[in-house]
């Protein structure tokens, strides 16, 4: 079965954790939550790292942990990158990228080429740890996970060590393994806009268990979780580029349901894309507006509305053909507008983030 299952109980004084999942075999599954929800505790029991009193793992039919069986991590076909990256300090780039390589059969070892050149580091390889900057190390580990030829990569907050100006330049190449690797990635975070850049599959996690686990789109689209993202509450679309206005450096793309005016990124017609739209971006009207600035307008249907984390505020879920958004009114302006399921509404979006 192309999936990895994993079920475990563990019992510490001040924490437990209780997890039964069925993750896909393929893409990015997210473990997101806050700080002591256990998404770290959870990679590492599925790493070997830690072992639950009480645990079952699989991965693709091929039982690592059960009541009889027991594989040390280092039998375990995975790669695993810390949030720091650990780098040996006496060897070089490539000593470490080939360090990992010696325990791994001749056979079934990948090239390394493909790593060195999906984290951009071919001009590094000859540098010691210490001439490195934090997102370079980063890239490095990152690689050197790679190197083992792993059947599954998993990552604990690879970013969390990173100011902001690194993870900014860190991020397109962990895009650039979610488009390219085959394998299946298990990926740790608290931030919310690195699991809307990456994610295809999201587990959320609060209090050692899991609250919802599901697509990407549809989990960050449910209102009937407590799903604690605060200001970054909203939605991910997936979109196509089909009309670039230079003139005016806008670029339209169309989801499932309608289309939406952003910046132009220089992306070209036909370019697939991820839209994150938050909920505090969003307006709701019950007319169409026609004097305005707001260039996306919308028409939808009111699918649900919810309670806000935030007093005085609600969420409300608007249906848009094959697709969804969310917005963050007041409730005083939910009552005045009457919006309730079923309510035809107007949707106005402010802002739109275009991932490439």
């Amino acid at each position: 079965m192309d999936t990895l299952s994993a079920r475990f109980q563990l019992n510490w004084p001040s924490f437990q954790l209780k997890v039964d999942l069925q993750l896909p075999g393929r893409g990015v599954t997210a473990l997101f939550g806050h700080s002591g929800s256990g998404k770290t505790t959870l990679l590492r029991c599925i790493a070997g790292l830690e072992r639950a009193q009480r645990g079952f793992v699989s991965f693709k039919g091929e039982i690592w942990q059960d009541a009889k069986i027991w594989l040390p991590t280092y039998r375990r076909p995975l790669g695993y990158v810390f949030q720091e990256a650990s780098l040996f300090p006496h060897l070089s780039v490539l000593g470490n990228l080939r360090y990992g390589m010696n325990r791994i059969a001749v056979a079934e070892r990948r090239s390394l080429d493909q790593a060195i050149e999906l984290l951009g580091i071919e001009h590094l390889l000859e540098r010691k740890p210490a001439r490195l900057s934090g997102g370079e190390r980063q890239r490095v580990g990152i690689a050197r996970a790679l190197a083992v030829s792993p059947r599954i990569l998993l990552m604990d907050e690879p970013l969390a060590a990173l100011d902001l100006k690194r993870k900014q330049e860190i991020l397109p190449y962990l895009e650039r393994l979610h488009d390219t690797l085959e394998i299946p990635v298990l990926y740790v975070s608290h931030a919310p806009d690195e699991v809307a850049r990456l994610a295809d599959h999201l587990v959320v996690m609060e209090g050692g268990r899991v609250l919802a686990s599901g697509a990407l789109t549809e989990t960050l689209a449910r209102l009937d979780l407590p799903i604690r993202l605060g200001e970054d509450a909203g939605v991910v679309l997936d979109a196509t580029i089909v009309e670039r206005d230079t003139q005016w450096q806008l670029a339209r793309a169309e989801f499932a349901g309608g289309s939406l005016w952003s910046r132009d990124h220089g992306l070209a017609i036909g370019r697939r894309v991820r839209m994150r739209v938050l909920a505090r971006d969003v307006s709701l009207s019950t007319e169409h507006q026609e004097n305005t600035s707001i260039l996306n307008l919308l028409s939808g249907v009111v699918d649900a509305v919810a309670d806000d984390d935030h007093a005085g505020l609600a969420l409300v879920r608007v249906q848009i053909g094959a697709s969804v958004l969310i917005a963050r009114v007041t409730k005083r302006s939910a009552a005045a507008l009457g919006i309730a399921a079923g309510r035809q509404i107007w949707v106005q979006v402010k802002s739109v983030a275009v991932m490439e």
